[in-house]
């Protein structure tokens, strides 16, 4: 079952989400600007994992969580020595053996398109190789997004093995795939391009539940 709301806000204007422990009752809600009915998109946000989940190298942690009534819509995973996307699956995923996000701050972004199917994952500015992925499928409305668990149904079903620990921020989404110049504006914290249309981390409204802070920007 979800937990009981501890408090919501809105806007995260220049505060980060530190999730501190692991945990099966921690995470935050957050709602988007309109539903996630999506034939493109990207992803981008700021994390650092905890010193003890990085020293667990076998250790799943999700990143990001879009949870319909019947699926796993939209999951961004560090497993396995990668980092990963599942759009309405939890095993048929676009892959990514790519320096795993550590203590220190990584810039993650992913985009997605589903005319051709291509899917990047951008990494502190720097591009992955192109997978086609997914042609053709389309993320549907009506989910949760969720930051620090991901929920194995509507209602939560949460596994503290699994949980995020450690700091997120600027979790921002569009409906369409950025320039690559906008997307290394965005790492590089100098942003000129065209504001979050699905998830703005300056004016979404979010529910913290169980053990989470809102860090200020003073620790930026």
């Amino acid at each position: 079952m979800l937990h009981m709301t501890d408090f919501i806000l809105c806007g995260v204007n220049g505060k980060r989400l530190l999730f501190p422990n692991p945990s099966a009752k921690s995470f935050v809600k957050l709602t988007p600007l309109k539903p996630l009915s999506l034939e493109a998109f990207t992803l981008c946000l700021r994390l650092s994992v905890d010193p003890t989940v990085v020293s667990k190298e076998d250790r799943e942690i999700i990143l990001f969580a879009y949870r319909t009534q019947d699926h796993d819509e939209l999951n961004v995973w560090q497993e396995k020595g990668s980092i990963s996307l599942y759009l309405r699956s939890s095993s048929d995923g676009a892959l990514y053996a790519v320096p795993l996000v550590s203590i220190f701050r990584t810039d993650l972004c992913v985009t997605w398109e589903s005319s051709t199917g291509l899917t990047a994952l951008w990494l502190d500015g720097r591009r992955s190789t192109l997978q086609v992925y997914r042609q053709n499928h389309k993320v549907q409305p009506g989910g949760a997004v969720i930051l620090g668990q991901d929920p194995d149904d509507f209602t939560g079903k949460f596994d503290e093995n699994q949980s995020f620990v450690g700091e997120i921020s600027d979790v921002n989404m569009w409906d369409f795939v950025l320039t690559g110049d906008q997307i290394r504006n965005f790492s590089d914290g100098v942003w000129v391009g065209p504001d979050p249309n699905v998830l703005n981390w300056d004016a979404v409204q979010y529910e913290v539940h169980g053990n989470v802070l809102v860090v200020p920007e003073k620790y930026n």
